[in-house]
């Protein structure tokens, strides 16, 4: 683990600069890779969407500036031919390829929007991934793996449906700025586990557990590996980790039954 990475880990959740620490993530797999050209890219972007949205003073005006920029300007789109490639994930292979999952380019989205001092957040859509503009006044949603096109009530119910078939979803809620990163790499742990590659996928939650100690969901999936990679006592400390971080009853109540199994061998 890198300083970078606690560092993180400490920092305010508004002090979250989303693409900044989405590329710190990345860039611990590429110890190696000169980061000038991805923070030169970042600084291109942030330098024509302030040309392009200098007159966007309505919300709509600013999703409009964002697609242009990101998508039209740049190339930037959902990569809808190899979905599952861990690449998508990871944003310093994201602004190299210009393809990207939902996550990793609503960060891009969200981070050059607050840049301007706008108003944006990614949402939490069941299944998907969406960009909120301007919240508070006259909020539009946009799809950056659609090339920024915006995401009217209709095309949001109908993606609800499809996620949750049968079953009435009434909210979606804006991600805190960890939540976001941890949506990150869940994502590329969840990868990795199908292609077999379990240890990879212990790393990527061993990550998440140091920038984002109080979510359970990390520790809880890291004990889980640990436990198939035979190590109970790390496993033990994980599990004592959620004890510490959570009042849900019903997690609780999960976690104990686990440790006293692992206390009877």
């Amino acid at each position: 683990m890198t300083d970078d990475l606690l560092r993180l880990g400490l920092i305010d959740e508004d002090d979250i600069v989303l693409d900044e620490a989405a590329l710190l993530l990345a860039l611990l797999d590429h110890p190696d890779t000169d980061p000038s050209p991805a923070h030169d890219l970042l600084e291109a972007i942030a330098t024509r969407l302030d040309v392009a949205g200098a007159d966007a003073e309505t919300s709509l005006e600013r999703a409009d500036a964002l697609a242009e920029v990101f998508a039209g300007e740049f190339g930037f789109l959902g990569d809808s031919a190899s979905y599952d490639d861990p690449a998508n994930a990871d944003l310093l292979q994201v602004l190299e390829r210009r393809r990207g999952l939902p996550v990793s380019l609503a960060i891009l989205y969200v981070a050059a929007a607050r840049r301007l001092g706008w108003s944006a957040d990614v949402l939490d859509v069941p299944g998907h991934v969406l960009v909120l503009i301007e919240a508070e006044s006259e909020p539009v949603i946009v799809d950056p793996f659609a090339g920024g096109a915006r995401v009217g009530a209709e095309r949001l119910s109908a993606l609800l449906e499809a996620a949750r078939p049968g079953r009435a979803v009434t909210h979606v809620a804006a991600m805190p700025n960890r939540a976001v990163l941890v949506r990150l790499l869940q994502n590329q742990a969840a990868r990795a586990e199908l292609a077999g590659k379990g240890r990879r996928a212990l790393e990527l939650y061993e990550r998440m557990t140091v920038f984002a100690p109080d979510q359970p969901h990390g520790w809880w999936e890291r004990a889980r590996l640990e436990l198939v990679d035979g190590d109970h006592e790390r496993a033990r400390r994980s599990l004592g980790a959620i004890l510490e971080i959570t009042r849900d009853a019903e997690l609780r109540g999960k976690v104990t039954d686990l440790l006293e199994q692992l206390g009877g061998e």
